[in-house]
């Protein structure tokens, strides 16, 4: 590993590049200011010293901020990974992977969530559809302040969920088909209610005290900085008879552990190292960036904040032991095995992503980067149409430049995030197609393919009519802070909660047109969907024509050609949504074109000669349909 030079205020930004943070934040410092992002490699702008950022800015970054930002940036001491390195064929490299949300999947005994049972009498159907591996989100024992994100017991099974045997016997089953078991490992933060901080805020003396990051305020109602929980307000929970402050970047019963104390990450290991025994084939780190903070946790940055996503983040979304902790994670638990990582790395960019899962770095397999899953200037809660063409312009920067020490993942949604039918179209008209041309991308990229549960068959975001019809943590924060900025308003802020809220995507999952999506014989625990009689797993499999039975397709493609999965990566045309890209492997090519608007546009290459292995609309025409996507090979 190369050691990257200190930046400092003359240093120019172009010397800059050679660190990885530098490089992924400074493109986002051009867009937020509408230059173009790759302002710093060429011209004048390169030539500038940071100090020149003052007068770049308009005096947004004063002399301060600049420093600050510097000393952000040599938190990463290694240089960028540049060498294209050899590809390596792996078991998750071939993978497809569905993320099943459990308390929303489907529910085997009445009580309105979903369980580890109910998973059990769907793997059939997921075995169907062509899913290799499976995600589960946290299942865990938990007082479900955020749906299980709040881990009390990580060796015990919410009874809501069901037992540890029913645990085994899912895996075995699962393992008997051929499939693998991803769980999710949610280690920055525990419940408050675990038994580490139950001791932990008896006393100062207490073994246990040390386990999470506590610091004295100014007062008891002055907390230690001035950090943002991402569920609004303070980062900070005080402690009467302690005296003192307990940080939580997360909810207020979701405690920030301190990775520190090499007691806590050994015990961290040593649980991980028991559910690998146990025989699952990998780990979803939940924010896994998280888990170093800078020393001294310094009052956060205005403009930092903002342009790492929240007031504080600058201090922990990339912090100073990051890399050591993950190398000793994998030395001391799933190193030893063979099985999968991927982490979850929200404000980690191309270069940061590489640094922390190129082979030679001994860290993690994979992580999410969730640059796309938002067009540039909206936040989820945003009324915006969302554009599939920014976002294959996005795909395309990590096929290209994250080289063959690394590996992307590809996906649309996940559970925290609105549906991918309802973000494009506000108007329905193009629900179906604008499904099927996101399996086409998601199966003809090299990558780690995700598939959502409801993905496959085109489920749209919540229909909730009030507040009251939500569960998300998240989002009833935003509420209550726009409520109190604007007390005469709350059907704005109902509507523009309801647009970005996390529930969108939590709703139960539509198994038939049956009372209650024949997800429940009970009550749903979360409001579902009023179009479930148009969209429904049953009714899909009966249509040949369908979303569900395109997935089989396209998922099928994808595992009898190795070329779209290991091969290059070229773009042809992207002009006007229309994007066309090529995978070439060993002399075999594929020629995708995609139109990625809703309307009708002229082919812009000729394909007459080509042989059509797959298109969403059924058959070749003369010009492309609305969302339109076609697999081609080219012969010769």
């Amino acid at each position: 590993m190369v050691r990257v030079e200190k930046i400092t205020p003359k240093t120019t930004l172009r010397e800059a590049l050679a660190n990885p943070m530098a490089k992924d934040m400074l493109e986002k410092l051009f867009l937020a200011f509408r230059m173009p992002p790759d302002s710093a490699e060429n011209g004048a702008v390169g030539r500038l010293k940071f100090k020149a950022l003052t007068t770049l800015t308009a005096g947004l970054l004063d002399r301060k901020t600049v420093g600050k930002l510097c000393d952000m940036f040599n938190l990463e001491t290694d240089e960028r990974v540049t060498d294209e390195g050899e590809m390596v064929e792996k078991w998750w490299k071939e993978a497809i992977i569905y993320q099943i949300y459990p308390r929303s999947f489907c529910d085997s005994n009445g009580d309105g969530i979903g369980d580890l049972n109910g998973i059990r009498q769907k793997l059939d159907y997921l075995q169907e559809l062509g899913v290799t591996a499976i995600w589960c989100s946290p299942f865990y024992d938990s007082p479900n302040d955020d749906n299980g994100y709040d881990i009390r017991d990580y060796q015990k099974i919410m009874a809501e969920f069901g037992t540890m045997e029913d645990f085994d016997k899912l895996l075995d089953e699962i393992h008997a088909r051929g499939m693998k078991l991803i769980v999710d490992l949610v280690v920055n933060h525990t419940s408050d209610e675990h038994r580490w901080f139950v001791e932990a805020q008896k006393s100062k003396d207490n073994p246990y005290h040390d386990y999470y990051i506590w610091r004295d305020g100014k007062d008891a109602k002055t907390p230690p900085n001035n950090w943002e929980s991402f569920f609004k307000g303070p980062a900070w929970n005080y402690y009467e008879n302690l005296d003192s402050w307990a940080l939580h970047i997360f909810s207020k019963k979701q405690m920030d552990l301190n990775w520190e104390n090499e007691k806590v990450r050994q015990e961290i290991y040593k649980m991980m190292r028991w559910w690998l025994d146990k025989g699952i084939d990998g780990f979803r780190m939940d924010v896994i960036n998280f888990i170093s903070k800078t020393p001294g946790l310094p009052d956060a940055n205005s403009f930092l904040g903002m342009l790492t996503g929240y007031k504080g983040a600058e201090y922990f979304f990339y912090g100073p032991r990051l890399h050591e902790y993950l190398r000793e994670m994998r030395r001391e638990s799933f190193g030893n095995y063979d099985v999968y990582t991927v982490g979850e790395c929200g404000g980690a960019g191309i270069e940061m992503g590489k640094m922390l899962t190129a082979d030679n770095r001994k860290e993690l397999d994979t992580i999410f980067n969730f640059d796309f899953l938002i067009n540039q200037g909206h936040t989820n809660y945003d009324y915006y149409t969302y554009d599939l063409f920014k976002v294959m312009q996005e795909f395309a920067k990590f096929q290209t430049g994250y080289t063959n020490h690394c590996w992307p993942t590809v996906f649309f949604e996940n559970h925290d995030n609105p549906r991918i039918v309802s973000k494009c179209d506000k108007t329905g008209a193009y629900r179906e197609n604008i499904s099927k041309v996101c399996a086409l991308i998601e199966m003809t990229l090299r990558g780690t393919p995700y598939i959502y549960q409801g993905q496959e068959i085109s489920m749209g975001n919540g229909d909730f009519d009030s507040i009251d019809q939500l569960n998300d943590r998240e989002a009833l924060g935003v509420y209550s802070q726009l409520v109190k900025k604007n007390r005469s308003n709350k059907d704005r802020a109902f509507f523009r909660v309801k647009t970005g809220t996390r529930d969108n995507a939590r709703t139960p999952f539509h198994w038939s047109d049956s009372e209650n999506a024949g997800f429940t014989t009970g009550e749903p625990w979360l409001k579902i969907n009023k179009d479930y009689r148009r969209y429904n797993a049953e009714d899909e499999a009966k249509n040949p024509d369908s979303v569900l039975n395109f997935y089989k397709k396209a998922i099928a493609v994808r595992k009898e050609n190795k070329t779209l999965v290991y091969g290059s990566f070229k773009t042809v045309y992207e002009k006007e949504h229309i994007y066309c890209y090529e995978r070439e492997l060993n002399g075999e090519k594929f020629y995708i074109e995609l139109n990625l608007s809703p309307e009708n546009r002229m082919r812009t290459l000729p394909v007459k000669d080509m042989e059509l292995v797959l298109s969403t609309m059924g058959s070749r025409s003369e010009f492309l349909h609305p969302f339109e996507g076609n697999l081609y090979r080219v012969k010769g």
